[in-house]
């Protein structure tokens, strides 16, 4: 589904965080930039292009892109007759899988009107910058009130920062697009009503994995299909849920928003460092040491709802793959053996960029869906998409006798 996606704007959020405390500081922002990894030559390239009288925008959406357009490797692209070929065989695949999930899951959703779209990677990054933009502009739009504020910067850090930013937003999406098989897309923070979600599949990475497994292409393609079709179950079936996504998102953009307004320049980096050893001496995270506690509890919602969600998504696909593809076990046998092959640079990145923390959360996940399902069936683990009141919290994620306690009790 292109999850962690939802965690890029909390991490830049959180970035901004820290520049906002440390007094716009814009010598902190370049020095914090350059130890994450951005090269001088591109500082330097970018700060040129940029005027002192720039836009006053905390992000280049433009040369994010082109950075993850430029890192995400070159592939052949797609011709619009094999594109169009290869969307009509996916809506004759969604045809064909949509009774057996509802036979399954027990919900009905109609997914032959469901949109799809035959990516190579570039479509992919800019789909998905599109929904960056969008989400991202509360923080972008303090940013820019504050730098109008500010007084005179020495010329060239202010644009060089931004473009450490940019850049790193950029070579983060340039590394997904090579790894991406599907998503699926929901539409968050549009206008009502909100349209339904799309299903993407990058092809290109599809072929290559089709290559490096040795299986069916057919069955592989059914294998991720069934993944992405049951996250238009738990949002299209519910669509509460997306409401419930997008008030929570945009309440954790908002806070973080209120609490660097809050905050004077003369007491923002003495504030931020009490409250960073208050938290950490309490065992939280960096990323959650930064937060107040209302942050942390928003950013714990969504957090339990994505691993929910994952967890219950891999779930279906696991039980009606294994019914449907008679090659199942074989893909998934590889596809954990090519997981587990990962190279040390590969990992440091998940590591560095949080992507490894969210996949530990989704493997939690889909723990708590399995047993849920062992013990009382997956009529009630579907109680969790009645109400927000019903779905799973972080700690209830890890103790899944927990969550099917208080259920039992909300419903006795």
């Amino acid at each position: 589904m292109g999850w962690p996606l939802f965690c890029a704007p909390v991490l830049m959020a959180e970035s901004w965080r820290l520049k906002a405390y440390a007094g716009m500081s814009y010598q902190t922002e370049l020095r914090k930039g350059l130890l994450l990894g951005a090269s001088a030559a591109v500082l330097w390239a970018v700060a040129r292009r940029y005027g002192r009288g720039a836009e006053r925008r905390m992000l280049d959406w433009d040369w994010a892109t082109r950075v993850a357009v430029r890192t995400s490797g070159t592939v052949p692209a797609l011709h619009p007759a094999a594109r169009e070929r290869l969307q009509e065989e996916y809506r004759a695949m969604l045809r064909r899988i949509e009774q057996p999930i509802a036979d399954y899951t027990g919900t009905t959703l109609a997914l032959s009107g469901t949109v799809i779209q035959v990516m190579d990677r570039h479509d992919w990054i800019r789909a998905n910058v599109a929904n960056f933009r969008e989400l991202f502009e509360p923080v972008e739009q303090f940013y820019a009130e504050s730098a109008r504020t500010e007084l005179v910067d020495l010329p060239g850090v202010a644009q060089a920062g931004k473009a450490v930013l940019s850049a790193q937003v950029g070579l983060l999406l340039g590394f997904l697009a090579q790894r991406v098989l599907g998503q699926y897309d929901l539409s968050l923070l549009g206008q009502e009503p909100l349209s339904a979600g799309r299903l993407y599949f990058v092809e290109p990475n599809i072929q290559s994995l089709e290559h490096q497994l040795q299986v069916p292409a057919a069955e592989l393609r059914t294998w991720i299909a069934l993944h992405e079709a049951t996250h238009a179950h738990e949002f299209e079936v519910n669509p509460w849920v997306r409401t419930y996504m997008n008030a929570t998102l945009q309440g954790y953009l908002r806070s973080v928003v209120d609490d660097m307004r809050d905050r004077s320049p003369g007491r923002g980096a003495s504030s931020m460092l009490a409250r960073l050893c208050q938290n950490l001496s309490r065992g939280h995270t960096l990323l959650e040491a930064m937060m107040t506690p209302h942050q942390r509890q928003l950013l714990s919602r969504l957090q339990a709802l994505m691993s929910l969600a994952e967890g219950y998504s891999n779930h279906v696909m696991h039980n009606v793959g294994q019914e449907l593809l008679s090659h199942y076990a074989e893909i998934q046998a590889r596809v954990e053996q090519r997981q587990r092959q990962r190279g040390r640079g590969e990992q440091l990145l998940l590591k560095l960029t949080g992507l490894s923390l969210k996949m530990e959360q989704y493997a939690l996940g889909e723990t708590f869906v399995g047993r849920v399902v062992a013990e009382r069936g997956i009529g009630f683990l579907n109680r969790a998409w009645v109400a927000a009141e019903n779905l799973p919290t972080e700690a209830e994620i890890r103790q899944p006798e927990r969550w099917i306690q208080r259920i039992d009790l909300h419903v006795a």
